[in-house]
């Protein structure tokens, strides 16, 4: 049994559009890792990329936004919608297997991002990096992006950089292990009958 026999399509759209954004976002659980990304964030298009890929998510994100303020707005509310779309993609989540923990090298640094589709969103983020930019992107963003995750995919998310010199590297790592812990959490275990909880629902 794999994901595409689960029944229906796991897949959602949504729409944000605020006085700072404009985001449609469509997110596919079973996917191939095809990617369209449109935002004013070219760092931020390049980390959603990498995440669909090793995800092996179809994802789509046509995104403007108040960019000449920063780029912090536009990279919230595309966090807040891709958790929207994941939660509601994976509906009552019966048959998941709920965990993951991904180790991800990119040359000298070293990510791990450790998942729980639990229902109860919390975050925990471990990671100090050399440089407070990469190009125009402040790596604070990255903080944002995943707490909003998190918190609207109802996620417990740690993110832990363990070492690394280079910042690019660093976040790039982190991405690609989210875009797999989050493939392995979502995939389904045909040992699993129902939701994979003593309390029988998550």
């Amino acid at each position: 049994m794999n994901n595409r026999d689960h029944g229906q399509a796991r897949s959602a759209e949504v729409s944000r559009r605020t006085n700072e954004t404009d985001i449609q976002l469509a997110f596919a659980v079973d996917g191939t890792g095809k990617s369209e990304i449109e935002t004013d964030v070219p760092f931020l298009n390049h980390m959603l990329d990498l995440f669909a890929k090793h995800g092996q998510f179809d994802l789509k994100v046509d995104a403007k936004g108040d960019i000449e303020i920063d780029d912090h707005h536009t990279v919230e509310d595309i966090g807040i919608c891709l958790g929207q779309t994941l939660l509601q993609a994976l509906g009552d989540k019966k048959g998941i297997k709920r965990y993951a923990s991904v180790f991800v090298p990119m040359d000298e640094a070293l990510a791990q991002v450790v998942i729980d589709l639990s229902n109860r969103p919390h975050f925990e983020y471990r990671a100090q990096y050399p440089s407070q930019q990469v190009g125009s992107f402040s790596t604070e963003l990255v903080h944002e992006f995943l707490w909003k995750l998190a918190l609207e995919g109802r996620m417990t998310l740690h993110v832990i950089v363990h070492y690394g010199q280079n910042t690019h590297h660093m976040i790039e790592a982190i991405f690609k292990a989210l875009g797999r812990a989050l493939d392995e959490a979502t995939s389904i275990d045909p040992r699993v009958t129902g939701v994979p909880s003593t309390k029988g629902v998550l």
